[in-house]
């Protein structure tokens, strides 16, 4: 799929006023997507980890707030280049721009936490993605309220079709790399978690 995708992006049309800067959208925007799916998952996880104590929840969390901080950095990245060049600003302060750096911070808060909280951060970190996953729907939503230099959510599903299968082909192969990173990454914690475990027995 990441073979095939940039030969659609290639073969795609040329927006009319943006031209070729505009194929940053294919990656953009499925960038973003994975960037707020994590969110929620990071927070979906915490809550079931603060309920239930259940140390797979914490992991999941963890692993989702990486990622979140990843396709947050490239969401971050790929808007300024393509902002730049289609509405003459690398940046403005506008509600959904700043949201979505605040909920990227929130992710690299939570994982500075984590690595550097020592006792009992775990459950404050929990706390923190909370906040970030109710970020989400404020990022998605504050378009259609507020005047940005995004257009409205209702855009994208009236997509032509030499624009729309293009895109959704990108969003399809960001989430199955997003998919595979998750389960990867949540492998690995628990794989530590063994080790950990053993290296107590041993102690005692």
């Amino acid at each position: 799929m990441f073979a095939t995708a940039p030969i659609l992006i290639a073969s795609a049309p040329y927006e009319s006023t943006m031209g070729l800067v505009q194929k940053i959208f294919y990656v953009h925007l499925p960038s973003a997507w994975m960037f707020l799916l994590g969110a929620i998952i990071c927070g979906i996880a915490s809550v079931r980890y603060l309920f239930k104590g259940d140390p797979r929840q914490d992991r999941l969390a963890w692993a989702a707030a990486e990622l979140v901080v990843l396709f947050g950095a490239i969401t971050l990245i790929t808007g300024p280049l393509w902002a730049r060049k289609a509405w003459g600003v690398w940046w403005q302060w506008d509600v959904r721009l700043t949201a979505s750096l605040m909920g990227w911070m929130v992710a690299v808060a939570y994982l500075l936490l984590r690595k550097y909280g020592g006792p009992g951060s775990d459950k404050l970190a929990a706390g923190l993605a909370l906040f970030g996953m109710a970020n989400v729907p404020f990022v998605y939503i504050s378009v259609n309220y507020w005047r940005t230099i995004h257009p409205t959510t209702n855009v994208v599903p009236t997509l032509p079709t030499s624009f729309g299968v293009p895109l959704w082909f990108s969003a399809g192969t960001f989430l199955l790399l997003f998919i595979l990173l998750l389960r990867l990454r949540v492998r690995l914690e628990e794989q530590r978690a063994r080790v950990d475990a053993l290296y107590l027995s041993m102690d005692a």
